[in-house]
């Protein structure tokens, strides 16, 4: 008589980029602000892990729901002669663009209540991009939260201009993989306070 067949394990469910962002996000908002200021200035004093030749347009942004700030490695960058831009957001699914910034400038909300350089301030293209990430992994994939603007404004640039994505983010914020899609456009670094990891060769 044969043998009844056994049953197949329960394969467990791989966590989806909304778990790993929430949980992400959760380890991020339990840091003090202490530790996310000498977060920041860890980064900055370490600086980038490229070269910056005088004028390089070199894009920030500006920190919400706890984001690592870049304003000390931008100011760094500044003092070594990069030029530095802040992103304007467009509507969902359109590629950012960029405005000339100066840390003494005054910023003005957006439409999404995030504040940005006036109008009036010169549109620059980045051949550094700093982005913010909710997560990332050690093949360079991110997540963000969820609007895509970052993943376009890649592949938009990237049509006719060199740029290097470099990703900022608190430790904590590793996760052990990213599912990524064809439209997912991977970092190029990722700087914590505690490492610098270069996906370039990946």
């Amino acid at each position: 008589m044969d043998a009844a067949p056994s049953k197949a394990e329960p394969s467990k469910a791989e966590p989806s980029k909304a778990d790993l962002r929430a949980a992400a996000l959760a380890a991020r908002d339990a840091l003090g602000d202490k530790k996310r200021e000498a977060a920041a200035t860890k980064v900055a004093k370490r600086g980038l892990p490229i070269d910056i030749p005088a004028g390089t347009v070199v894009s920030g942004y500006s920190p919400i729901r706890n984001e690592i700030d870049p304003a000390p490695l931008m100011i760094k960058l500044a003092g070594l002669g990069a030029q530095l831009a802040l992103p304007v957001i467009n509507a969902r699914g359109k590629s950012l663009i960029f405005r000339a910034w100066q840390p003494a400038d005054r910023l003005v909300l957006g439409s999404l209540g995030i504040p940005e350089p006036s109008p009036a301030a010169a549109e620059l293209i980045p051949t550094i991009m700093l982005v913010p990430l909710a997560a990332f992994d050690r093949t360079g994939h991110r997540i963000g939260y969820g609007a895509g603007h970052y993943d376009h404004t890649f592949a938009h640039l990237r049509k006719t201009h060199h740029v290097t994505g470099v990703g900022l983010a608190f430790a904590i914020q590793e996760a052990p993989a990213i599912p990524a899609l064809s439209h997912d456009v991977a970092l190029d670094f990722v700087l914590t306070e505690k490492d610098v990891f270069d996906f370039r060769s990946k």
